[in-house]
C-alpha cells in the first residue's frame, strides 16, 4: 500500500513532491485548480517535466488529483454541469501530463430533486468527459450522503458507472470516513472484507482503484462528512488498522486528507504512524 496524503501544489507541482517527501508519504494527492474558483490551471510544459523529474528523483510513487468541490456533474442548471465538464477535462488532461494514477471525484449531487435523473445527468457529463480526453483514469469517490450526494452506496456507485458507459477508465476511490458515516460497517476485518465483497459486485472487478483513509467525526451512519485523525474518531486506531491493512488494497495509493494537530494536514509523524497501523493490523490478520 502506498500510503501519503493531501498536499499543496502551491509554487508549481514539482513542490507537491517536495511537501510528499518530507511528509515521508509514498502517494500524494493535490487539487490542480484554486478549490475555490471555477478557472482550471493549465501547467506549462516546463512544469511537467519538472514534475516528472522530481518524482522519479523521489520515494513517492503515485499521484492523485482530486477535482475541485465546486463541481457537480449532476446538476439541473446546465451552466454548472459545463463549467464541471470544462474543470473536469483540464483535471483529466493534467493528471494525464504528470502521470496521475488518477483523478478523483465526487459524483456531483441530486440537491433535492430525482436521484435517478441525477445519476443519468451525471453519466452524461462523466461520459462526454471522457471522450474528450486521453487515459487517465477517474475514480468516482464514495460519499458520506449528505444533501443528496451520490454515490452514498455501492449501487449508486454502480449506476453511475452504468450511466457513465462502464468505460475501463472507470474506477471508484474509497474513503473510510465516508463509508462509516453512510453506514458501511468497516471496523472489523469481517465486516471490511464483506463491504468490500460487496462494492465489488456492484461496481464490477478491478474498479477499485485508490483510497483515502481518514477517521471519522461523526458517528456511524450520520451520513455527515467530517474528517478525524486517524485514531481519534468513530473508527478509532483499531477500524483504521483493519482498513489500512485489507489485502485487496495492496499497491493502491491511499492518501489521508485528515486535518493534522495545527489544521494543516497530516504530519510526518501521522504518516508514519499509518504505517505502524498498517503494520499492526498485518500481524493481526496473519493470526487469525
Amino acid at each position: 500500500m502506498l500510503i501519503g496524503a493531501h498536499v499543496s501544489p502551491a509554487g508549481g507541482p514539482a513542490k507537491a513532491i517536495e511537501r510528499g517527501t518530507e511528509l515521508g508519504a509514498r502517494s500524494i494527492q493535490i487539487f490542480n485548480q484554486n478549490p475555490r474558483a471555477w478557472k482550471p490551471t493549465v501547467y506549462s510544459d516546463e512544469q511537467i517535466e519538472e514534475f516528472r523529474a522530481a518524482m522519479a528523483a523521489s520515494d513517492v510513487d503515485a499521484l492523485l488529483i482530486h477535482a475541485v468541490y465546486l463541481l457537480n456533474a449532476a446538476s439541473e442548471d446546465s451552466e454548472i454541469r459545463e463549467k464541471t465538464l470544462t474543470s473536469l477535462i483540464a483535471s483529466l488532461n493534467a493528471g494525464e501530463a504528470l502521470g496521475a494514477t488518477a483523478v478523483v471525484l465526487h459524483p456531483g449531487s441530486a440537491k433535492g430533486g430525482d436521484v435517478g435523473q441525477a445519476i443519468e445527468r451525471a453519466g452524461a457529463t462523466i461520459a462526454e468527459a471522457l471522450a474528450e480526453t486521453g487515459n487517465c483514469a477517474l475514480h468516482l469517490e464514495n460519499t458520506a450522503g449528505a444533501g443528496g450526494t451520490l454515490g452514498r452506496s455501492f449501487d449508486e456507485l454502480g449506476a453511475l458507472i452504468e450511466a457513465a458507459g462502464g468505460d475501463e477508465r472507470i474506477g471508484i476511490c474509497l474513503d473510510s470516513c465516508h463509508m462509516l458515516a453512510s453506514g458501511i460497517e468497516i471496523r472489523t476485518a469481517d465486516a471490511l472484507t464483506a463491504a468490500i465483497d460487496d462494492a465489488v459486485a456492484a461496481t464490477g472487478p478491478g474498479r477499485i482503484g485508490s483510497l483515502h483513509c481518514n477517521d471519522s467525526m461523526m458517528e456511524f451512519g450520520s451520513n455527515r462528512d467530517r474528517h478525524a485523525d486517524l485514531g481519534e474518531g468513530e473508527l478509532g486506531a483499531e477500524g483504521c488498522s483493519v482498513f489500512l491493512s485489507e489485502p485487496r488494497f495492496e499497491d493502491l495509493p491511499c492518501v489521508m486528507e485528515t486535518p493534522g494537530p495545527e489544521k494543516k494536514g497530516p504530519t510526518a509523524k501521522q504518516v508514519a504512524e499509518a504505517v505502524k497501523l498498517r503494520t499492526k493490523g498485518l500481524k493481526k490478520r496473519a493470526k487469525r
